[in-house]
C-alpha cells in the first residue's frame, strides 16, 4: 500500500490551510470556517483542486480521534465548581437562553419538513454557541474583565450539560428504535452512564488523582489520549455516541489536580486532530446541493440572530447588566461550530436526509464567518444602536514600585555625574533588592523543581508562545 501521494495531498491542504488562516487572522476569523472551506476545495464533488485521495478512509478514521478530542477538552474544562457553586443563576440564565433556542429551533426544523428525527437535529444544530469560538474571541478582544464575561462563560458551561444530555437523547431516537421499552432501556443505559460519571467526576478526583501520578511526560500523555479513545469507544457500544463517552471522560479528568496538566497537552492534540475532523467534513460537501439548502439555511440565520437578540437582552436583563452588555452578549454567543458539524456527522451516519449535512456545513460557515466580524465591532454597534458616545481613555494608574524605581535611577544618574573625574561609584540603592522583586506563583504541586537562581535561562522565542 503507498500512501505517498496521499501525505502529499494532505500536506499541501494542511499548508493552504495555514496560509488561510493567516489571512483570516487578519479579519479576526477562527479556524473552523477555514479549515471546512480548504476540505471543500479538495472535495472529490468539485475539480478545484488537481490531487485527490487515494485512501479517504484513514482521514475519517483520523477525524474520529479529531472529534473525540473536541468533546474531550469540552468535558475537561467544563468548571464544575462554578456550575455547583452558582447553580441557581447559571441554571436560569444558560437555561433560558438554551431553552429559547431550542424551542425556536424545533419549530424551524418541523417548517423545513425533512422529518421528525431531522427536525430535532436542526435544532441542535441552530441552539448552541461554539465554546471553542466563544472562549476565543473573550479572550482575542481582552472582555475577559468585562461585566458580561461570568455571564457568557456561565451560559457555555450550561449549554456543555444541555450538549451532554442532548447527545444521549439524540443519540437513541437515530439508532431507529421503534418498540417503546428498547427506547426506554436504552435512554436508562444512556443516563446511567451519565450520572455515574458525574458521580466520579464530583466525588472521586482524589482516586483518579492517584492512577494519573507520573512524571514521565510521554507516559502521562498516552494515558489520558488512551483513556479518551477507550471511552469514546465505550460511550458508542452502550449507544451515548463516542463523542460524549469523550466528553465525560474529560469531566472525570477535569476533577483530578492534573487538570491544567493535561490541558497543556491536549489542547495541541485537540487543534490539530480537530483539523483533521473540519477538514474530513468539508471533504464530505458537495456544492451542487447548496442551492436546495440555501433557502432553509438564511433562514436559519435570521432565526439565530433575531433569537440571539432577544435571549442575550433577556438574559443580561436578569443578571442587572445593560442594553450593552446584552449586544455584547449577543454578539459572542451567536457564533455556532463544532456541535453542529458534529450532529450532522450522526444525523448522516444514521441515515437522515442527506440534505442535513450540506444544510449544517452552510449555516456553520456563515455564522462562524459572521460572529467574530460582529463581536469584533460589537462596541461601535451598541454606540449606533443606543446613540452612546465612546467613553475616553481612562489614564493607567501610577505604579508605586515604578516611581520608586525612576527616583533611584535619577540619583544614580546624578551620583555618576557628579563623580565624574573623582572616582565615585553609583551606590548599592541602584541594584534591585529582593524586596523590589515579585515573587514567582506558587509551584503546582506534580511540577518539575525549579533551577537553582544562579542557572542560565535560555531566552524565548517567538516561535514557542
Amino acid at each position: 500500500m503507498h500512501l505517498g501521494p496521499d501525505l502529499l495531498v494532505l500536506g499541501a491542504l494542511f499548508v493552504i490551510a495555514y496560509v488561510l488562516g493567516r489571512l483570516g487572522k487578519l479579519i479576526g476569523l477562527p479556524a473552523i470556517p477555514i479549515y471546512m472551506v480548504v476540505g471543500l476545495l479538495a472535495s472529490p464533488y468539485t475539480t478545484w483542486f488537481p490531487l485527490s485521495f487515494g485512501h479517504g478512509e484513514y482521514i475519517e478514521l483520523v477525524a474520529v480521534f479529531g472529534l473525540i478530542m473536541l468533546l474531550f477538552n469540552l468535558g475537561l474544562e467544563f468548571d464544575q465548581d462554578e456550575f455547583f457553586g452558582n447553580a441557581g443563576k447559571l441554571l436560569l440564565s444558560g437555561g433560558t437562553y438554551v431553552a429559547i433556542n431550542m424551542a425556536a429551533g424545533i419549530g424551524f426544523g418541523f417548517l423545513v419538513g425533512w422529518g421528525t428525527r431531522e427536525a430535532l437535529v436542526i435544532a441542535g444544530i441552530t441552539a448552541t454557541s461554539s465554546s471553542a469560538i466563544v472562549t476565543k474571541l473573550l479572550i482575542e478582544l481582552n472582555r475577559l474583565a468585562n461585566r458580561e464575561t461570568p455571564m457568557i462563560l456561565g451560559v457555555t458551561v450550561i449549554e456543555d450539560l444541555f450538549i451532554a444530555i442532548y447527545l444521549a437523547i439524540v443519540s437513541v431516537i437515530l439508532s431507529g428504535e421503534t418498540e417503546v421499552w428498547p427506547v426506554v432501556g436504552k435512554l436508562a443505559i444512556a443516563f446511567l452512564f451519565l450520572a455515574a460519571m458525574f458521580a466520579v467526576a464530583r466525588w472521586g478526583g482524589r482516586l483518579v488523582s492517584r492512577v494519573m501520578r507520573t512524571r514521565d511526560v510521554e507516559l502521562f500523555t498516552i494515558l489520558f489520549f488512551g483513556l479518551a479513545v477507550f471511552f469514546g469507544g465505550l460511550g458508542d457500544i452502550l449507544g451515548v455516541t463516542d463523542a460524549i463517552g469523550a466528553f465525560m471522560i474529560g469531566l472525570v479528568l477535569g476533577a483530578t489536580r492534573f487538570r491544567n496538566r493535561i490541558e497543556q497537552i491536549a489542547i495541541p492534540l485537540r487543534d490539530v486532530f480537530g483539523a483533521f475532523f473540519f477538514l474530513n467534513f468539508g471533504l464530505g460537501l458537495d456544492p451542487a446541493q447548496f442551492p436546495s439548502v440555501v433557502g432553509p439555511v438564511l433562514l436559519a440565520v435570521l432565526m439565530t440572530v433575531l433569537l440571539n437578540i432577544g435571549a442575550g437582552q433577556f438574559v443580561a436583563w436578569l443578571n442587572g447588566l445593560g442594553p450593552q452588555a446584552g449586544i455584547n452578549t449577543t454578539v459572542i454567543l451567536q457564533n455556532r461550530g463544532e456541535f453542529g458539524l458534529i450532529l450532522a456527522t450522526l444525523a448522516l451516519a444514521a441515515g437522515l436526509d442527506e440534505r442535513i449535512q450540506p444544510f449544517a456545513g452552510l449555516y456553520v460557515l456563515i455564522m462562524a464567518v459572521m460572529g467574530p466580524i460582529l463581536a469584533v465591532n460589537s462596541e461601535r454597534i451598541g454606540r449606533v444602536i443606543l446613540r452612546t458616545r465612546p467613553k475616553p481613555q481612562a489614564k493607567p494608574p501610577r505604579d508605586p514600585m515604578a516611581d520608586e524605581a525612576i527616583a533611584l535611577m535619577e540619583a544614580a544618574t546624578a551620583g555618576d555625574a557628579d563623580g565624574v573625574g573623582t572616582g565615585a561609584r553609583p551606590t548599592t540603592a541602584t541594584r534591585p533588592t529582593a524586596a523590589t522583586v515579585p515573587s514567582a506563583p506558587d509551584r503546582p504541586f506534580d511540577a518539575e523543581p525549579e533551577a537553582p537562581a544562579d542557572t542560565e535561562t535560555r531566552p524565548a522565542r517567538d516561535s514557542e508562545y
